[in-house]
This record gives C-alpha cells, structure tokens and sequence, in this order.
C-alpha cells in the first residue's frame, strides 16, 4: 500500500474566532452534506513544502468535520525525483529536454505506485505532476471521483513535458488550480475548480509568538538582530532567485552599510536539485559575512516564525511561482512583503497597499529601502497585509472551497445515474 501519513487531530471550532462565524457555519452545512465520505489526499512527500504543509492541516479537518479523510505519499527513488524536478521545471516553462529515459522513470513509478494504491474512496486527490500518472495506472472500474490538483503554473509550459502528460490528465474528472489562467493549453477537465491555497494560522510556524522566544531563535543562527535584517524563506530554487535576491541586498547595502541578508530552506525529499543550487548560491555570494544561508533537513516551523516576525523587510523575489505561501505567511505576521510579479503573489499583494511588486533586482532594492526609511508607513502596510489574509487565505476558507467541489462531484455523479437508469 502507498505509504499513510499520520496527522495531528484539530477542531474547526478552534478557527471561529479567527474567521468568524458566518465562514465556520458555512462550512458546517457543506459537510453535513458529505458526511462519511471517503477521501484520499496523495503526493510525493510528507515533508518540505507547500504542500505538505497545507495537508497537515486540511485533513484532519476534514476528518474533525465528519469526512474519512487520509493522505498518503508515493515511493520514490532518487532517480524518480531528479526526473520530477525536470517535470516541475519543464511544466513551469523552463528550456528542459525529456528525453525517452525520463519518460520511462516517471512511468515506471507511476504503474508501481498505481499497483500498490490500495481502498475504496469517493474522491481521490492527486497532487501535482510526481503522481499524475496513477489514475491513469489504476486498475479499470475503480470507483470514487478523480481529481489532479496542480500546484504551479503550466500556463506557458515546455510543450515536450505538457504533452506528454496531457494524456494522463485527460483520464481526472476534475482539476484544481490555484489560478484559471494556470491551466495548460489544450485540455479540458469535466470539472475546473479555482482554489486558493492557505495557511494555518495555528501551527507553530503562523501562531503568535513572544518577542523573547523569537529574538532566542534568529541570535542563535548568528544573525545580529540590532542591524537591519532582510530574509526570504524559500526554497534553493532558480525560480526563487536567491542570487537575484543577493544582487538587491548589496544594493541595498550602499544605502544601510550594516544590513544582513537571511534567505532559509528546509531541504524537501522530493527535490535533490535543492542542494545543487545551494551551493550555487553560497558561490554567488562569496565571502560576505552578512549573508546567512540557512538550510534544515528538519521541520524547521519555529525558525521561519521568528524570522518571519523579526525582519526589518521580508522578500519573495520569485520569477515564477506556483502561488507563494511563505508572502501569505509573512504577511500573516503583519508584514509588507517586496514580492515579484509572478504567479499568485499579485493575488497576495496589493501593490503599494499591502506590499509592493517588483520586477528587477533594481527594483527590489528600491522598494526594501523605501521600507527601511519609513518605519511606520511599513507597519501601516503590513496591519492591512495581516487583514488581507485572513479574509482570504487561511485555512477554514480552503476547507470550504474542497467541500464545494466535492458536492459539486457528487451532484454530478448523481444525475449521471439518475440519466443512465
């Protein structure tokens, strides 16, 4: 059987004084209407990443709102998981070759992973392209409601990747994207759902945390907390530009000569080129002292609150990116995020309002000192940021958004019946 991951149990009455009642009730009456049905949420890790993290939180509410909900994670070797980079890569555009091998690795795991799947459920959620394959694989005449939810952008794909995997994704009765215009040329899903991700705003990462026990954490990495900090969290990643983010801090330096520079990742089982560019990272940033390149191959939760909440200016200067939820998490923390232009971050950032936009290293720069002198123009920016979120982006309202798919399958699977007898 495809592994099961164990989940802590949490109550959505926990929630209500976070997003009120009208959102709580809400949720109450879907699920009322769901009870007892089986779910299965599958991906390619239990660690490291968005991912991972939102179900550590959607399925046990799932489970505490009366579904029977599990999450379970395919098996993989190295070999399987550089190919998978390429696939997350190529699908977000990159000039990547695939080559017949490649091909040949991703569906090899996908019919092993295809043959060790095991239960009946009603809907089956599979995330992203690692295991795109397996309803494909499955034996014929399984019953329950596919659905591909893919977590980045193949609105302008590498065709030699996208095509190939359109056949696979043709066999899903539903789709999830973070944004319409993510959906790939070409393909049509019976059903397409538009679903934000979200945080937990009660996880160790996103809870309130004191003064004391933050300061403790960052002066412990070395980091000299009476000097301008700027940070971003975030994967070793090309779409990241952690060495775009380097070029704006030694601007910014010129301007504030003591400023610091932290960019943290926690190291995902699913992505072995993450170790690769950090080393890219750590040459391009050669011998400066007051650049902190973190890595955790451990839940690293407390390090990114603390972090998150003690810098002067946090930054997310993607170049492309699936939706960006460590701008949801910082900004959570009363943050003005300097965010780039890319993927769901402008559905995050209101420019000039929330945060600010950019588009070069040029522009990075001038925004994070633009920050940096206006201390309480900053703050101002950040109270409307922590508000944005949570009209939109924490979890409860992720609920909600799967429960109204999974009734709109249901309803859909009901009247085929009801035509068919």
């Amino acid at each position: 059987m495809l592994s099961k991951v164990d989940v802590q149990s949490k109550s959505l009455e926990s929630y209500r004084a976070i997003v009120g009642d009208a959102l709580i009730e809400e949720i109450l009456d879907l699920a009322g209407e769901l009870t007892g049905a089986r779910v299965v949420h599958i991906n390619a890790t239990a660690f490291g990443g968005g991912v991972a993290e939102m179900l550590q939180s959607l399925v046990p509410l799932m489970t505490d709102v009366g579904l029977r909900a599990e999450w379970r994670v395919i098996a993989g070797e190295e070999e399987f998981f550089n190919v998978t980079k390429s696939f997350h890569n190529g699908l977000q555009g990159m000039d990547l070759r695939l080559t017949p091998e490649m091909k040949s690795v991703w569906e090899r795991y996908n019919l092993t992973n295809a043959q060790a799947f095991e239960g009946d459920y009603d809907f089956v959620v599979v995330h992203d392209p690692q295991p795109a394959g397996l309803r494909h694989y499955y034996r014929d005449g399984a019953g329950g409601r596919w659905i591909w939810r893919s977590h980045i952008d193949t609105s302008h794909p590498n065709m030699e990747y996208w095509e190939f995997l359109v056949p696979f994704l043709r066999s899903y009765e539903a789709a999830v994207f973070s944004m319409s215009q993510y959906e790939g040329p070409g393909l049509e899903f019976p059903e397409l759902a538009v679903i934000r991700p979200s945080i937990d705003p009660l996880t160790p990462k996103n809870r309130t945390m004191g003064l004391f026990q933050a300061q403790q954490i960052a002066g412990g990495l070395g980091v000299d907390l009476d000097r301008p900090v700027i940070s971003q969290v975030s994967r070793y990643d090309p779409w990241k530009d952690p060495l775009g983010v380097i070029d704006a801090y030694r601007i910014v330096k010129r301007e504030f000569p003591g400023a610091q520079l932290v960019l943290m990742a926690s190291m995902a089982g699913d992505d072995p080129e993450g170790w690769e560019y950090l080393e890219f990272t750590r040459r391009h940033a050669a011998d400066d002292e007051d650049v902190h390149l973190l890595h955790f191959e451990r839940n690293n939760d407390l390090e990114v609150n603390a972090f998150q909440r003690l810098s002067d200016v946090v930054v997310q200067k993607s170049v492309r990116e699936g939706f960006g939820l460590v701008v949801t998490e910082a900004m959570w923390k009363g943050q003005a995020v300097v965010g780039g232009a890319a993927g769901g971050i402008p559905l995050q950032i209101t420019d000039g309002q929330t945060g600010f936009l950019v588009r070069s290293v040029e522009e990075c720069a001038e925004k994070v000192i633009y920050l940096l002198r206006n201390r309480e123009e900053a703050a101002q920016m950040g109270a409307r940021a922590k508000e944005h979120v949570r009209s939109n982006f924490l979890v409860p309202r992720h609920l909600r958004d799967y429960l109204q798919l999974f009734k709109r399958l249901s309803s859909a699977r009901q009247g085929q019946e009801v035509c068919a007898g």
